[in-house]
């Protein structure tokens, strides 16, 4: 069978897309048993990073729109995760219960061991120039472009 040539590979888009594909697998996979979405997972490590932190600052921390945040703390309340504390009037802070503790140290521990199976793939130097240039690329949403 011929090897057929791909332009697309030159593509960083293209790229990009495919490798996310593979990481985000990987990253399903590792916390499969969890029962949780990605989404999920990430906003429990944010409020345990953030104790007593509102629900628009998880969600603008990592860009997840207001109207989607609603369901996944919802999600992550009713599973005994996080619980919502009256700051004043008006404002709910969250924290994570200490179950919630518990699983956002496990996530960790596991994200790690994810982390490591792909940044071991790369030379040190070319990680760290991944690293600076991704937080550029997502710079053009911020400017409107995107």
């Amino acid at each position: 069978m011929a090897i057929l040539t791909n332009a697309l590979d030159k593509l960083l888009g293209y790229q990009m897309r495919r490798a996310t594909a593979v990481l985000m697998s990987d990253f399903v996979r590792t916390l499969s048993d969890f029962d949780m979405r990605p989404a999920e997972v990430t906003t429990l490590l944010v409020i345990a990073e953030n104790p007593d932190c509102s629900q628009s600052e998880v969600g603008e921390a990592i860009a997840i729109k207001r109207a989607n945040m609603v369901p996944i703390i919802a999600r992550l309340i009713e599973r005994g995760l996080v619980a919502r504390t009256r700051v004043d009037g008006r404002s709910l802070a969250l924290r994570v219960t200490p179950a919630g503790a518990k699983q956002a140290a496990e996530a960790w521990r596991r994200i790690a061991l994810h982390e490591a199976r792909f940044r071991d793939r790369l030379d040190p130097a070319d990680l760290q120039t991944v690293l600076a240039a991704l937080p550029v690329l997502r710079s053009v949403a911020d400017e409107g472009d995107a």
